[in-house]
């Protein structure tokens, strides 16, 4: 994935303590910390759907964001940049993939998804992830979990407008990935 023949299309390594909480708990001591739970849909094939596009990008580029990744599948490694905004005034968010859970075969419970954490260049230092999960009823549904600081006094200083767009991305994630799991193209 990343030998010497692949260009990376971020630089820098993960700047942040904490590295693969958002899977396994706890966040850094200190750090805002979000968890944002919503239902998606209900059923194995909504689950399937949901999964799929999440484990394809298709969950942040049809909430609104541009996204260029090495690799049009999530797997650990993988570096993306994901951006909002127009022309000067876009906001560029590189990230590398820290943890990726896949869907199992059959039936029952579970859950798929992936974290990934920030690297030079983010307004914020930390990590945040998705899992979609189906229960014993069929209900699918997603939850983004999010920890971090902002990345210099510029993102600091601008923290209410920091909060109001975080919400908002997190509301557009939401929506896609009821999309997602309804087969909405």
């Amino acid at each position: 994935m990343s030998g010497p023949s692949t260009k990376r299309i971020a630089r820098g390594a993960l700047n942040y303590a904490g590295i693969g909480a958002t899977e396994h708990g706890p966040p850094p001591e200190g750090a805002d910390y979000l968890v944002t739970q919503a239902a998606v849909g209900e059923g194995a094939a909504a689950y399937r759907r949901a999964v799929d596009g999440l484990l394809t990008w298709q969950l942040q580029k049809r909430s609104g964001l541009r996204v260029r990744a090495e690799s049009g599948v999530v797997v650990p490694g993988t570096r993306v940049v994901s951006g909002f905004g127009v022309g000067p005034f876009r906001i560029n968010a590189p990230c590398e993939v820290v943890w990726v859970r896949r869907p199992v075969p059959g039936g029952g419970p579970q859950s798929a998804g992936f974290g990934y954490g920030t690297l030079p260049g983010h307004p914020v230092r930390g990590e945040e992830a998705f899992e979609i999960s189906i229960d014993a009823r069929g209900a699918v549904t997603i939850a983004i979990t999010a920890f971090g600081e902002p990345s210099n006094w510029f993102y600091a200083a601008g923290g209410a407008v920091t909060r109001r767009a975080r919400s908002h991305v997190t509301s557009r994630y939401i929506r896609s990935a009821q999309e997602l799991a309804a087969g909405v193209n």
